[in-house]
């Protein structure tokens, strides 16, 4: 099976165990995903969010995402739990479809971790 496949079948696997989980069966977009691996990592699950901090989350989860790859590292925790990450290097400049595919990888390489996939 080429790589492209194996992305895309574990992508779609990712998707549908996260959409019956917490979308009764309607299909989550990458969007709600890096969302709820913020919540996660946050690991304050059971809060409501302001919009600003619904942001700050999605921040955190492209963060941590994007940490195997050596563009971040976790710097600190702050007093109210929140992780704070800080740039190791740059981001390459790509594409919208070149961006979507490394998120992604990430994201399926994180649940891969997790152990939520296999």
């Amino acid at each position: 099976m080429s790589r492209d496949q194996q992305l895309k079948e574990r992508w779609e696997m990712v998707v549908k165990k996260l959409s019956s989980q917490f979308a009764d069966g309607d299909l989550l977009d990458i969007d709600a995903i890096i969302y709820l691996i913020g919540v996660q990592e946050l690991g304050q699950l059971h809060r409501s969010f302001k919009k600003d901090q619904k942001l700050d989350l999605m921040h955190i989860a492209i963060c941590k995402l994007l940490t195997p790859y050596g563009y971040y590292e976790l710097d600190f925790v702050d007093d109210d739990g929140w992780p704070h990450y800080r740039a190791k290097a740059e981001l390459p400049f790509l594409k919208a479809g070149e961006q979507s595919v490394l998120m992604k990888e990430a994201i399926v390489n994180y649940f891969l971790e997790t152990e939520f996939i296999d």
